[in-house]
């Protein structure tokens, strides 16, 4: 007969507690979607005085104080989703992409924990108008070119050109030809994003992505923007974009890969 020994059945239960604790906490997520998507994020100050509006009770702005996103208080992302597909495999919707611009601010949430919320945006789908987080404006006008040329020698040339625009009069519009660069990876990190409409609702995008970053006013890196335009207010926006913004960092996401789940 083999006898076990006590220590060696210690590790065995402590491993399969951790085993266990995995499992329950992946049972504890319900995937929704996963996406591959190309971004252009600008990093903006905008008046505090319009933006506190948006805050939930209780929530406050987490502005860096250092770094790349130092003063940033708000983000306007361009999002071209080439790709979204469900957990089972098939394109979510009837064309399996979308194209869209969001407003997302830093903040505290009332607990002390730094998240992202959702405080606007406005999407070419239909369909995608509310959107997840109650706040999306169908875009009655939308257009997107992304293109990149090569001469065969020297630095590769991207443009991107977005108009979006709502019929009640909320506007986000961006040209910029810039010099493409190769971008740092991160590593997949899981970050939650909250609606500004509704506070308890909250989605987990893990999500790892390449970032070049252009422009910054900060850490000052080599300025690759040959070409610039932002126009940003109207409607519900009008206050966050009087004139008195400050841009700060020009952000180019070669490539997302995200999954987003629900808690």
């Amino acid at each position: 007969m083999t006898r076990i020994s006590p220590r060696a059945v210690v590790p065995v239960l402590l491993v399969a507690g951790v085993l266990a604790g995995f499992v329950r906490f992946v049972a504890a997520q319900t995937p929704l979607e996963y996406s591959a998507e190309a971004r252009f994020q600008l990093d903006l100050h905008v008046p505090d005085a319009a933006l506190a509006p948006f805050l939930p009770a209780g929530w406050a702005p987490n502005v860096a104080v250092q770094g790349p996103a130092k003063d940033a208080n708000l983000r306007a992302v361009f999002i071209d989703r080439v790709t979204i597909n469900g957990p089972d495999g098939k394109p979510v919707g009837k064309t399996g992409s979308n194209r869209l611009v969001y407003l997302v601010a830093p903040v505290k949430e009332p607990g002390g924990t730094n998240v992202q919320l959702v405080i606007g945006g406005l999407t070419e789908d239909p369909a995608d108008a509310p959107g997840p987080f109650g706040n999306y404006l169908l875009a009655t006008t939308h257009t997107m070119q992304r293109s990149a040329a090569s001469s065969g020698s020297g630095p590769i040339i991207e443009s991107q050109d977005w108009v979006l625009a709502a019929a009640s009069g909320e506007r986000l519009e961006m040209h910029i030809k810039f010099e493409r660069g190769v971008g740092n990876k991160t590593n997949p990190a899981d970050t939650r994003f909250y609606s500004a409409r509704n506070p308890n609702f909250y989605q987990i995008s893990r999500q790892e992505q390449v970032l070049d970053i252009l422009r910054n006013v900060t850490t000052t890196p080599p300025d690759r923007v040959k070409e610039f335009s932002f126009k940003a207010g109207g409607g519900s926006y009008a206050k966050l974009f009087d004139g008195t913004e400050r841009l700060l960092s020009w952000d180019n996401i070669l490539w997302i890969n995200r999954l987003v789940q629900l808690p």
